[in-house]
């Protein structure tokens, strides 16, 4: 006969005394399963550590490495990428379907036409702007999207839409989440580092790079555009050599022993790991960022020899030299509002591209030719496009357009010479293949090895995640090799 409380009886008691020893021992391995799922979860008191060593993903990655050259403002899909005959037939005709302004008060109805000739490029033929020929010369490496979505017509809500999965402020930026969740090859420099623009920073300022409710040590590092690059890189006179590993020593000892009295704090291991990180940059991030060492041919190549694309190309090639020594994402950001059109389009659009085309296709085939392009993911684009009618029509602009623009990749597994996706016959909507921005993460994630859904972090809310419960779409249409259930 079976005591009440079989907790008591060892295992082999309970197999002699019952007479179907196997049934016996699985009555009691239910009894305990279910005394065990009634009591409360014990919680996680283990000592979190992060930190930015190289990890392994969950597939094989096909991008090791992102490039990402963010056009902050909306460049003009209808002029630059995305050709509409209709459009240009129905030039200065009223709209009359369903539109939505950002700016009511300066709208027009009137169609406005590309002024910019279309013509095709490379073997795949692909239809791209005059404004864009530097571009057309490596049409064959890019996949160029026209369909993408993110239906918030404001600037900050698209820009954090497609930078950190949500329209929402405070969450991590995509740079953060590769740097969470891979690491980083390189331990002498930050896994994420951002370039930015000498005419200022982008809209929302530092939130564009910020880490969010991640750890501190996945926040993005400032390269500014004219040197010093880093702040503070360098100790003064008075502290180098011996005295600086002295009192890096004597402040990693006093950080040290605050962070084992207060294990939860992720601000103060951030601390010391930058401190650590900061002594290596020394020296590394100085010989990364020497432009020097590169040939006169790479130069011409990146327009450094041009006034007008200097900037911006000696951008690009820094780029490429981070990622070339293990930098993770790199990311460069135009200035605020640089492609923000909302009057002068005529002449300001053409501005800004004479600035960034050459700069950009140069980036392209440098890490061709450097053989990094397979494994780095580059992505050129801003935050939305821009509407097929007049604003303004003192002084003819576009407004805001977040429900169909361009967006283009190229490298890291992504697939050359493509088109994915249509807007309509106006450019005004994504109407085949829409690629949403939470598509957008899926698929970047799935090139680097990573599931969107997966990669998460406990929060005192729940698990947070870029997708956040979103339904991201691996787009396997753009993809050299695809996931094999598609």
């Amino acid at each position: 006969m079976f005591h009440s409380d079989i907790s008591h009886f060892s295992r082999r008691h309970l197999l002699a005394q019952s007479a179907f020893g196997l049934s016996g021992l699985a009555a009691c391995w239910l009894q305990q399963s279910q005394q065990a799922a009634a009591a409360p979860p014990k919680p996680d008191l283990t000592r979190r550590a992060f930190d930015l060593k190289p990890r392994q993903s969950a597939q094989a990655p096909q991008a090791t490495a992102m490039i990402s050259m963010f056009m902050q403002g909306g460049p003009s899909h209808i002029d630059m990428f995305d050709p509409k005959p209709e459009l240009t037939k129905r030039h200065l005709q009223s709209f009359t379907g369903d539109i939505k302004y950002d700016n009511a008060g300066e709208a027009s109805s009137r169609l406005f036409g590309s002024p910019w000739r279309f013509r095709k490029y490379g073997q795949c033929e692909m239809d791209l702007s005059e404004l864009v020929p530097h571009l057309g010369s490596v049409a064959d490496e890019i996949c160029l999207i026209r369909s993408m979505h993110t239906g918030v017509n404001n600037h900050g809500e698209s820009i954090n839409a497609l930078n950190t999965g949500r329209q929402l402020r405070g969450r991590p930026s995509l740079g953060s989440w590769l740097s969470y969740g891979l690491g980083t090859e390189c331990q002498d420099l930050p896994a994420f580092m951002i370039l930015t623009d000498p005419t200022g920073l982008p809209v929302l300022g530092v939130e564009n790079w910020q880490n969010g409710w991640l750890p501190a040590v996945y926040q993005g590092t400032v390269v500014r555009p004219q040197e010093p690059r880093i702040l503070n890189l360098d100790a003064t006179p008075e502290l180098r050599g011996r005295r600086q590993e002295h009192l890096l020593n004597y402040l990693r000892q006093v950080n040290q022993q605050y962070q084992e009295q207060h294990p939860g704090e992720l601000d103060i291991a951030a601390r010391i790991q930058s401190y650590e990180l900061a002594s290596r940059m020394q020296t590394a991030a100085k010989e990364a960022m020497d432009i020097s060492k590169e040939s006169e041919s790479v130069h011409k190549l990146y327009g450094i020899d041009n006034p007008v694309t200097k900037d911006y190309g000696t951008r690009c090639l820094i780029a490429r030299r981070l990622v070339e020594r293990g930098v993770r994402f790199v990311q460069l950001h135009t200035g605020n509002q640089t492609w923000d059109h909302h009057g002068g389009i005529t002449t300001a659009l053409p501005d800004v591209c004479k600035k960034t085309d050459q700069p950009a296709a140069a980036l392209i085939q440098d890490l061709k030719q450097t053989g990094l392009l397979d494994t780095t993911l580059v992505h050129w684009g801003g935050e939305m496009g821009r509407l097929p009618v007049i604003q303004n029509e003192k002084n003819i602009g576009r407004d805001h357009n977040t429900y169909g623009f361009s967006m283009w990749l190229a490298g890291g597994g992504v697939k050359g010479g493509c088109i994915h996706g249509e807007t309509d016959e106006l450019g005004h909507k994504a109407v085949t293949d829409v690629v949403n921005h939470y598509d957008y993460h899926a698929t970047l994630m799935y090139l680097f090895g990573l599931d969107a859904s997966q990669l998460s972090f406990a929060r005192s809310t729940g698990l947070g995640s870029l997708l956040d419960g979103q339904p991201g779409r691996v787009v396997s249409e753009i993809l050299r090799r695809p996931p094999e259930s598609t």
